[in-house]
């Protein structure tokens, strides 16, 4: 089965609590109105928010499982959005934006050094002169004290899981196994499996990449606050310039 089939349908679920609204106030801070591309889009509901309070949105996904579960909440609230199914690290959507974003940690999702570098260098020729690059990605402390070696779960009436994580095989990969138990239509559960890969990088890397591309005026903070990183930091944000 196609990796994010099922999980598209219980992401949502799974995400309720995320800071959507906290997301896209970083974009509201960059410009008004103006075009913005959102990388990773998943489930869409970054780029829904986006588009309800004015933006004119692209959505770029490699699931297709997603986009069809984003597509069908913008046509539901009628918005619109376009959808594009694309590798980030092959980007090509013939025009330019005001702001790109990589928010949720989507930019983990790309694991090796070449692969990220050719993601920013991407959004850099997709950006407009002045245009804003936004992303956050997890920290290495994050990803090696908090996520190696540790479970987490969630039983609810109709959805449960279990999540485990292991340290991958590079520095600062981290494996997310995952089994879901969903309650179908006979009130019986049924169990999938998922195994997602992430892997983040050192601060001065992803800056030296930034700086590397051509981006300027780069800034980091941490947390959904504007405080710089601290060694115990779980989310960094960056933001750069073309």
């Amino acid at each position: 089965m196609h990796s994010y089939e099922r999980f598209s349908y219980v992401y949502d679920r799974l995400m309720e609590e995320a800071p959507y609204g906290e997301w896209v106030d970083l974009v509201k801070k960059e410009v008004a109105t103006g075009k913005v591309l959102d990388l990773g889009s998943g489930t869409g509901e970054c780029s829904i928010n986006l588009a309800q309070v004015g933006f004119d949105v692209t959505a770029v996904d490699l699931s297709e499982h997603m986009l069809s579960v984003a597509q069908d909440k913008a046509i539901r609230e009628k918005l619109p959005i376009k959808f594009l199914l694309q590798d980030m690290r092959e980007l090509e959507t013939g025009e330019l934006y005001d702001v790109v974003t990589i928010f949720c940690d989507s930019l983990n999702y790309v694991t090796d050094r070449e692969g990220v570098k050719a993601t920013l260098s991407n959004v850099y020729q997709h950006l407009k002169q002045g245009g804003v690059l936004l992303f956050d990605v997890h920290s290495l402390y994050k990803v090696q004290s908090l996520f190696v070696d540790n479970t987490f779960a969630s039983s609810e009436d109709d959805i449960s899981y279990i999540w485990n994580s292991f340290a991958g095989a590079e520095e600062g990969a981290v494996e997310h196994e995952l089994s879901f138990f969903v309650e179908n239509e006979e009130g019986l559960y049924e169990r999938f499996d998922e195994i997602h890969y992430q892997r983040t990088f050192a601060i001065d890397e992803y800056l030296a990449w930034l700086r590397e591309v051509g981006f300027e005026n780069i800034s980091v903070t941490s947390d959904f606050t504007n405080l710089e990183p601290t060694p115990s930091s779980e989310r960094l944000f960056f933001r750069a310039v073309k």
